[in-house]
């Protein structure tokens, strides 16, 4: 600027800074601030709340006190918009009495407390303290003369909906417009959510009928949460005909709102229907992540067609989208589910060799696999091989072997297992004692299958009317 014969002014610091402050690059605003002092200009109350704000937004509370000291210092005293910023960043970090003392403080400087000031404590109070002392806060409000607005009604039905409070949302809600303010896309999308978190199906849908006479727009997050309310309810042509209701209202339906269909159709036993929703997401461009290509996978695999699930792994390896633990997993564990052993194997070996790191999981698929077959040897030295390698083991790991030993009467090696799991500190449960339990009943032990019992009971493993196993077992 200077070979121009222009000179900056504050104006043109204070552009920069907050450009600076926006891309979190808060050292450089630093340096830029002190060649501002260098040029001999003066840094204004808006260039400290550029900083403040920057500050704010990186978590950096301590700096940005530190600016309040240095506008004091510099008789630049901070306004409403800075301690309002600041009281923002205290709540977000549960610091509340810090953010009340700040609001006291603002009284010192003859700074009113504004109806920001107040929504950002009492969203903090709800969050981090109580709703109780959250309502009493909007008492205090209302008695310095300082009205909730819109903003205040909706923070206290979204709190009110979280706690699964649907009464007083609702009483929230009318409230709002006694005071004269007009429910809004906020107000609603947040009372829909509350209302299908509490399975009031029939609620969010009159919230949704009466936005749609007010033109009103649900947003995509709430449309995604009734579809997976109904799907989760199992009620697929409600959700089947909300989605083509809300297409020609003209919204754009993204990935989650397929993926939630194509997961509620899987577990209602409607893969076919699954599939046709995969082909219209692909058909309207909606490209699908790895999150939905596990839904698929995991669909598919549970609905016994895990040579389809294994056309949509390298379909999205084609895409150049990279399969996780999941993706893996859920292969296996429909080939096992199939009864394809070898298969599973066979997969399990070409992903090892392309640097899929199997888990606990992926050995206890492997394992109920192969025990489910009747190849208990190979399920205890693919069991000893993982040991010796230093994997990852848990319950779920000992409980199958447990279960399929004493199936075969081998009790001695079910009881040293269990012994190792309990040096091992993994808790054996009741399915541990019920499969050695049963296993004895089944056979005709019943006098060890009763000591057995009574000394888990002695030894409190199991309390005493656990002994429902045994009789449950002997019917």
């Amino acid at each position: 600027m200077s070979e121009f014969g222009c000179w900056p002014d504050n104006v043109s610091y204070n552009t920069i800074l907050d450009w600076l402050c926006k891309k979190g690059q808060l050292v450089e605003a630093r340096d830029l601030l002190l060649d501002m002092k260098n040029r001999g200009l003066f840094p204004n109350r808006n260039t400290y709340n550029i900083l403040v704000c920057g500050y704010c937004k990186m978590g950096w509370l301590k700096e940005a006190m530190q600016i309040i000291e240095l506008m004091t210092q510099n008789n630049s005293l901070p306004d409403i918009w800075t301690y309002n910023m600041l009281i923002r960043a205290l709540c977000k970090e549960g610091r509340i009495e810090d953010a009340v003392r700040l609001r006291d403080e603002m009284g010192h400087l003859k700074l009113m407390p504004d109806v920001v000031t107040y929504n950002t404590l009492i969203d903090g109070y709800f969050e981090w303290r109580s709703s109780s002392e959250a309502l009493t806060l909007i008492e205090e409000m209302r008695e310095k003369g300082v009205k909730p607005n819109a903003v205040t009604h909706n923070i206290m039905m979204k709190w009110f909906c979280k706690e699964g409070k649907m009464d007083e949302a609702s009483d929230t809600r009318r409230k709002m417009e006694e005071d004269g303010f007009a429910p809004n896309c906020v107000t609603y999308n947040t009372l829909i959510n509350g209302y299908c978190k509490a399975g009031k199906m029939e609620e969010a849908f009159k919230m949704m009928d009466e936005m749609g006479r007010k033109g009103l727009k649900t947003n995509i997050v709430t449309l995604n949460t009734v579809l997976h309310t109904l799907c989760k309810e199992k009620k697929l042509d409600e959700a089947f005909e909300l989605l083509h209701t809300t297409m020609k209202r003209g919204y754009i339906l993204d990935e989650i709102s397929y993926g939630t269909l194509i997961m509620g159709c899987f577990k209602n036993e409607k893969a076919d229907k699954a599939l046709k929703l995969w082909d219209e997401m692909k058909e309207k461009q909606v490209i699908p992540s790895i999150v939905t290509y596990n839904s698929i996978i995991g669909g598919l695999c549970q609905s016994g067609k895990t040579d389809q699930a294994l056309e949509k792994l390298n379909e999205l390896i084609e895409r150049g989208l990279v399969p996780d633990e999941f993706t893996y997993n859920a292969i296996l564990h429909g080939y096992c589910c199939e009864g394809n052993v070898e298969k599973a194997f066979q997969f399990h070996n070409k992903t090892v060799e392309k640097s899929f790191k199997p888990d606990v999981f992926t050995c206890n698929i492997l394992l109920s696999g192969l025990c489910r077959e009747g190849m208990l040897e190979k399920a205890l030295k693919l069991f000893n091989t993982w040991i010796l390698k230093g994997k990852d083991i848990d319950a779920v790991t000992y409980n199958t072997l447990i279960s399929s030993l004493c199936k075969e009467g081998r009790f001695e090696e079910a009881f040293d297992l269990l012994s190792d799991m309990e040096a091992k500190k993994l808790a054996p449960d009741h399915y541990t004692y019920g499969a050695i339990l049963g296993a004895l009943n089944d056979i005709g032990r019943i006098e060890e299958a009763e000591e057995f019992l009574l000394k888990l009971i002695e030894s409190r493993k199991l309390p005493d009317q656990s002994s429902n196993l045994l009789q449950k077992s002997d019917q």
